[in-house]
């Protein structure tokens, strides 16, 4: 039965209002009945469906109008595909039938299926490319649908599919926009913990805040850090937060390999457990007693991929622990690791810094106030050897110099005390105090002592470098006073293009270079240490019975 015109331009105007419908509404699932409930109105058909096909070609969604809830749940399963549904998946125009049985494809339809007969169905395209069909069954009033009924039922499915393409396009732009703002909120996280960690390079506060940021971000309900040893197979817990700390403290160290503490640093990768009462590799019982269902560990790597620890989180909830949660901590255990790492670089430059300070004072101590102490030590020396030969002569000016002496060490102990500085060169020029330091050793020695040098020439150096020459100086004098039995001294120094040197050269006894070399003293050794951390060295030539020079030399523009 053919429609009038009045019939036709009435229907042709619901159908323009149908489409304004279509193009607004952008949830797919809704789009798709709507759909759906147009045909069926448009056609005055019993039953409408309209199916949509996913990226490959294949049926994705399928929503039917006209079935009651009843009959639908009484369906063994949803349509596959096959039969007229299949046919109309790869035509390019709409299929009219007035019984679909007698259709070579025709294929039938599962027990509780109500009973069809005529058949309309168009497909869904864009372009080139099919997006679904229309699928209406069993036209009201009438044996078949109609010419008139396929003309609206095409142009139904053209609206239909800019509708399923705009509503596609919306959903894809919603996952974006869901999935950038949860990059952000990561980000953020870890820019958060970015922060934290750069901002404090003490262990202790770097775990805590590592851990809570961690565990807040993802909800979790308790988390610890284990630390690897220096045994290098020792994982060792080094924080617990949150609940049932007593439950995860039953088991505080793992091997490597053991448990999934140390299965996750063995094998350097994330391990999960989504039933850890089920989980065979899992420890510590007392932690599914208090109700924990899920453990995520991820390794703590430093610098060069060196593994620092592991972090664990734990859940008691249900819901499953997901590859974006694991990827995120896995992240934050690299930037933890490396926080770690330094902050343990920090304390072992704390530790060396202390040490070197040490054996800085050891050295000026043994440069400088046990120097003084061994020149009062000798001129006493020299007052009894006067009081036992000469009865007679005036031992006062001696013995006021050995208090002068020791007064001196007192001052230099009590600097020590105060700022952990000798001041023996006080505030003179390098010249003066090779001056002093030759006077001294001569009134110690009573032996000869001279000393060549042009003050000018050491009018520009540095301070550093003023007051390693004096020290390997004054080092060198006091080796001759104590060692070598020496006449005669000469302290030597000059500067050429490239640096500054000193040579002390004594006709004393002299000593084998190899045995030195073997049992250095600590005199010899301080010279040494002096000069190399300077960027120099020091040269020793001796032999027995020949004397002893020592040549130190500087860089000229050493700082």
């Amino acid at each position: 039965m053919l429609l009038t015109h009045e019939e036709l331009q009435a229907r042709l105007i619901a159908l323009h209002r149908a489409s304004l419908e279509l193009v607004r509404d952008i949830s797919l699932e809704t789009l798709l009945r709507r759909i759906a409930a147009l045909a069926r109105e448009l056609v005055d058909a019993e039953y409408a469906a309209v199916g949509v096909l996913d990226e490959g070609g294949e049926l994705a969604e399928f929503v039917a109008e006209g079935m009651d809830a009843e009959t639908m749940a009484a369906l063994p399963h949803p349509p596959r595909g096959h039969g007229l549904i299949g046919e109309l998946m790869h035509a390019r125009r709409p299929l009219r039938l007035e019984n679909l049985h007698e259709h070579p494809r025709s294929v039938g339809y599962p027990p509780a299926h109500p009973e069809m007969t005529s058949f309309l169905g168009a497909p869904i395209r864009l372009g080139e490319r099919q997006l679904g069909q229309i699928y209406l069954t069993n036209k009201h009033n009438a044996a078949a649908f109609t010419a008139d009924d396929e003309m609206l039922v095409e142009m139904l499915a053209n609206y239909a599919a800019v509708a399923v393409h705009n509503a596609r396009l919306y959903a894809q732009l919603n996952a974006r926009d869901r999935a950038l703002s949860q990059r952000n909120a990561d980000l953020t996280l870890l820019n958060d913990i970015a922060s934290a960690l750069t901002a404090s390079l003490e262990l202790e506060d770097i775990l805590h805040k590592t851990l809570s940021l961690a565990m807040n971000y993802l909800q979790m309900d308790a988390g610890e850090i284990f630390l690897l040893d220096e045994d290098g197979e020792t994982l060792r817990m080094k924080l617990h937060r949150g609940d049932a700390a007593e439950a995860f403290w039953s088991r505080d160290h793992f091997k490597l390999g053991e448990g999934l503490v140390g299965l996750t640093a063995q094998r350097r990768m994330p391990v999960v457990s989504r039933d850890l009462a089920q989980d065979g590799t899992f420890l510590r019982r007392a932690v599914v007693e208090a109700g924990f269902r899920q453990l995520v560990c991820v390794p703590l790597i430093g610098s060069d991929s060196a593994l620092v620890g592991v972090m664990g989180v734990a859940r008691r909830a249900q819901e499953a622990i997901g590859a974006h949660e694991i990827q995120l901590l896995t992240a934050v255990g690299n930037w933890s690791g490396l926080a770690i790492e330094n902050a343990r670089l920090h304390a072992d430059a704390r530790r060396l810094a202390i040490l070197e300070e040490r054996e800085r004072i050891g050295m000026d101590l043994h440069d400088g106030v046990i120097q003084d102490l061994y020149g009062v030590g000798l001129t006493l020396d020299n007052v009894l050897h006067l009081v036992e030969t000469e009865s007679e002569v005036d031992v006062r000016p001696a013995l006021r110099q050995a208090i002068e002496g020791l007064n001196h060490a007192i001052r230099d102990l009590r600097a020590y005390i105060l700022d952990l500085r000798p001041h023996q060169l006080g505030q003179g020029t390098l010249y003066e105090g090779l001056k002093k330091l030759v006077m001294e050793y001569r009134a110690h020695t009573l032996s000869e002592a001279v000393l060549t040098v042009n003050p000018d020439e050491l009018a520009s150096l540095s301070e550093n470098q003023t007051r390693v020459i004096f020290r390997i100086c004054q080092e060198a004098l006091a080796n001759a006073a104590k060692h070598a039995r020496a006449r005669h001294v000469n302290v030597s120094v000059w500067v050429t293009r490239e640096r500054l040197m000193l040579e002390v050269q004594d006709d004393g006894e002299g000593f084998e270079i190899d045995k030195m070399r073997l049992s250095i003293g600590h005199g010899l050794s301080n010279m040494l240490r002096r000069a190399r951390a300077a960027g120099g060295d020091v040269e020793i030539i001796s032999s027995p019975g020949e004397g002893t020079t020592i040549l130190a030399w500087l860089p000229r523009h050493a700082s």
